[in-house]
């Protein structure tokens, strides 16, 4: 399992001295002071952006080992409004979005569908998501649907709709806090992983004993490992204060299950000369 940040956790987005990683040292401190392996990215971070500042921060970032992987679209899209206009609009947006993770050397796009009606129905927005998959194909990255209240509020919702547009690109993008406000959270992650091509893996803090606040991250993560799922896991912190202790423990944390893992694992040819002694 890849293990990478999500910007929004550390960025200084208003370049204020002081408060946050600036964009241009942050591959470089993802990599060393965390030993994430990626980057995922907020189109709000990069808001009146040159194209020559896409170039160096994708630079630095492969420099550093922390490749943009992802680019996560903030603003649900309008992709299902019965006005024409505005869902071209929608669509129009997510071809610039795309075009700029292109740029930026990811691997996928993350979006959210805007519902605000709540009436809207799959066969009208259908078409419309496979025109932007396919503009998604061309480039060779993969389309991401993010839960949102209304066509996607449910995994059976979000999975239905990735099934009716079909293809191998489009996938899910789950998020741990989302799946802690469910229902059932396991039934919840085991239904979108197996169509993720990265987790957003949501930090909110650690009380004094260290164990996390919100959830269990262990189950969390046990849940993701169940249904085979070895893409990309992002911390993404959502807590107050400082972010970087709290990186600091979930990382530890998520580090620490993963090895348990791996040391569960039964060594096979132990297994063969267990069963070579029986005969």
């Amino acid at each position: 399992m890849l293990l990478t940040l999500s910007a929004k956790s550390v960025w200084n987005a208003d370049r204020t001295p002081g408060k946050g990683v600036s964009p241009a040292d942050l591959p470089t401190w993802a990599r060393n002071e965390l030993g994430v392996h990626g980057l995922t990215l907020q189109t709000s971070l990069l808001a009146g952006w040159e194209m020559n500042q896409f170039d160096r921060l994708r630079d630095n970032a492969d420099k550093a080992g922390a490749p943009c992987l992802v680019l996560v679209e903030d603003k649900p899209l309008a992709l299902a409004d019965p006005d024409e206009s505005t869902a071209n609009a929608a669509i129009d947006r997510a071809e610039r979005v795309l075009r700029v993770a292109n740029r930026l050397g990811c691997s996928s796009v993350a979006i959210s569908l805007h519902d605000a009606s709540s009436k809207a129905s799959i066969e009208v927005i259908t078409p419309r998501l496979k025109s932007v998959l396919s503009r998604a194909e061309r480039l060779e990255l993969n389309l991401l649907i993010a839960p949102a209240p209304g066509l996607t509020d449910t995994p059976e919702k979000l999975t239905g709709l990735i099934r009716k547009v079909g293809g191998f690109r489009i996938g899910s993008f789950p998020d741990f806090e989302a799946a802690s406000k469910s229902s059932d959270p396991i039934a919840y992650l085991r239904s979108l992983a197996p169509y993720a091509a990265c987790v957003s893996a949501t930090v909110l803090g650690f009380d004094a004993k260290g164990k996390h606040k919100g959830y269990d991250l262990g189950a969390f993560l046990e849940a993701i490992q169940s249904v085979g799922f070895e893409q990309a896991l992002t911390l993404d912190f959502r807590g107050k204060g400082d972010p970087i202790p709290t990186l600091l423990a979930a990382k530890a944390a998520i580090d620490s299950c993963l090895a348990m893992d791996e040391d569960a694992e039964p060594d096979l040819d132990d297994l063969d000369d267990d069963e070579e002694a029986e005969e």
